[in-house]
């Protein structure tokens, strides 16, 4: 599943020399289908931005078997529609692999697709259902919800004693897959849901919601929404005074997140699969070249968007040559630490199904800023 063409660059003499000559270079096609617009912006911009600085890392040096990566980027507008079309324009130049989506609706749609063409599609996704259905050419880069999930309903049961809860959740395939893990968690910890609280992708307006949640008068709060959501919501539980502890996962502790909300945002507790604040150096360092080159401080988006990338070099490099289906079958079940690849940041593992296990932490909202508390080991490693 190989396109090879070739770039031709001109070099112009200098100091009084004329003259050109031209270099040609094997390419390989590896294209992104991300949100670059709508609800998802800020998720699929900073994956596209990590991917990126991943890409011109290798194509600096040297690319992957002496391949350099070309990677167009379309835009999904964060619409499960749109990601189909724009999967289906790639699909037609043959890419060895493909990178996103990140919205769970949208990696649903076009995980059939890349299936029945035997293409590695690298997602974003966490909903619980996209390594549920055979899809045996998805690959995550980050934790499904049956894997994130169990850690917060320990968190809630073990440290907050929490003997019910309200879920507040974005209604689309991410926040059901979410909610649905959730709940039934805590069921098995017996603790009582006593609000579950849909709520509207790009919703503005969540003063009825908060009411509701007052009424329930849970122990804690459990919030999956959205990033920009997720600030409203917290800002106007704020103005009505919440007083239950807020609990989110990655999302919910994000930086943007926390931007947006202001002191709305102080003191949110929750398990964070993924983050540039995790006390890894490998990580920091990252976050620092990101930071230095797009002016911005990625969310954990970023991060997946940066390690997909070195784990297609890795799994190739393993295999020695472009075909979609032996890298399938290669990445099943592999584990890449640091030091076989420095570009993976942190030791990680793909299970049969393409879901990813690695180190994930805890941590709350403090002066405006995530801090993580503690680290929490591999599923695989306990």
């Amino acid at each position: 599943m190989l396109r090879t063409g070739f770039l031709v660059s001109l070099v112009a003499a200098s100091i009084g020399l004329a003259g050109t000559a031209h270099a040609q270079q094997k390419t390989v096609y590896m294209p992104a289908i991300l949100e670059l617009s709508g609800a998802g912006a800020v998720s699929g911009t900073n994956f596209r931005d990590g991917m990126l600085m991943a890409i011109d890392e290798i194509n600096k040096a040297g690319g992957i078997l002496g391949h350099k990566i070309e990677t167009p980027v379309l835009d999904t507008q964060s619409d499960a529609g749109t990601s189909r079309a724009q999967l289906q324009k790639v699909l037609d130049n043959n890419p060895y692999v493909v990178f996103g989506p990140v919205f769970s609706g949208s990696v649903l749609v076009t995980q059939l697709m890349t299936m029945k063409a035997e293409i590695p599609e690298i997602v974003g996704g966490e909903a619980a259902a996209i390594t549920q259905k055979n899809a045996s050419y998805v690959f995550r880069t980050s934790f499904g919800q049956q894997f994130s999930m169990p850690k917060i309903a320990n968190y809630i049961h073990d440290s907050i004693k929490a003997k019910s809860v309200a879920v507040v959740w974005v209604n689309n395939d991410f926040g059901k897959g979410g909610r649905d893990n959730f709940t039934k968690e805590m069921k098995d910890r017996g603790i009582n849901v006593a609000a579950d609280i849909s709520t509207e992708v790009g919703q503005a307006d969540f003063s009825a919601d908060v009411v509701k949640l007052k009424g329930a008068n849970a122990d804690a709060v459990f919030v999956y929404l959205n990033e920009e959501e997720s600030a409203r919501f917290l800002k106007e539980a704020k103005k009505q005074g919440i007083k239950a502890p807020l609990i989110g996962e990655t999302t919910l502790l994000g930086q943007k997140v926390i931007d947006l909300a202001g002191g709305a945002a102080e003191g949110v507790q929750g398990h964070v699969g993924l983050t540039v604040d995790a006390p890894i150096k490998a990580v920091q360092d990252f976050a620092a070249k990101f930071k230095a080159r797009y002016n911005y401080v990625c969310d954990h988006n970023g991060i997946k968007g940066y390690t997909g990338v070195y784990f297609v070099k890795y799994v190739t490099e393993k295999i020695g040559k472009f075909d979609g289906k032996a890298f399938a079958e290669k990445a099943h079940g592999i584990t890449i630490t640091p030091q076989e690849e420095p570009g993976i940041l942190m030791e990680a593992k793909w299970d049969k199904n393409g879901d990813i296990d690695r180190e994930s932490f805890l941590g709350e909202v403090v002066d405006g800023k995530q801090k993580i508390v503690k680290t929490l080991p591999m599923l695989s490693k306990k």
